[in-house]
């Protein structure tokens, strides 16, 4: 199982993506840099994520320095918080609950890192609040998975649309059968479109 560890292996990875499809050169040549997006897993790192669904990455982050600060970081911290501190630090009741369901879930992080991604995807989305998206990224961030894609992503569609001229935004079977060529280099692919993604809302941003 091949994993994402340093920028080597990210340049790695847009080398064989841009053999294979010559327009993620396109979208390099607008993109300042594809991060590493490299996070510590575990509970706190799921939590992180659940936090940040449906929010912008600027949100997200500050949601995440919030419960950071009041130590809800951690199971214990959340239980140890009550639901009008979990909501002050910019969680939604629904979120709050998530996070004290996930805290009790006793899923075995360890065993995880070691576990096929198909494994890793049936035992997170069987957990409160957990879904295919939420479950993609934690695979990709927290064990570096270089073969897993979300193709949920309501960003990644929009880039996909974009540099590959589509008609329309791609539904998620329709984008994840586009990624079928992109493997075994499918998470590199997402950090790019992802990054080319802010680079086109910045320049349209700019623009007006």
């Amino acid at each position: 199982m091949r994993r994402i560890e340093n920028a080597e292996d990210i340049a790695e990875g847009l080398a064989w993506l841009r053999a294979r499809e010559p327009r993620f050169a396109e979208a390099e040549a607008v993109v300042a840099a594809v991060p590493l997006r490299r996070w510590p897993d575990g509970y706190g790192a799921l939590l992180r994520i659940v936090a940040g669904q449906q929010l912008s990455v600027a949100a997200a982050d500050s949601v995440w320095r919030r419960l950071e600060a009041a130590g809800a970081d951690t199971a214990e911290g959340v239980d140890a918080l009550s639901d009008a501190a979990l909501r002050a630090c910019g969680l939604s009741a629904a979120k709050a609950r998530c996070a004290r369901a996930l805290a009790r879930a006793e899923i075995d992080f360890d065993a995880l890192r070691h576990a096929d991604d198909a494994a890793v995807a049936a035992r997170l989305t069987a957990a409160p609040g957990v879904g295919p998206w939420t479950a993609s990224i934690y695979m990709m961030f927290c064990h570096g998975r270089a073969d897993v894609f979300a193709p949920g992503d309501l960003a990644l569609q929009e880039a996909a649309r974009r540099l590959f001229a589509l008609d329309a935004r791609p539904s998620p079977p329709r984008l994840a059968a586009l990624a079928e060529a992109w493997s075994p280099w499918r998470a590199v692919a997402a950090r790019l479109l992802w990054a080319y993604y802010g680079a086109i809302k910045g320049r349209e941003g700019a623009a007006r």
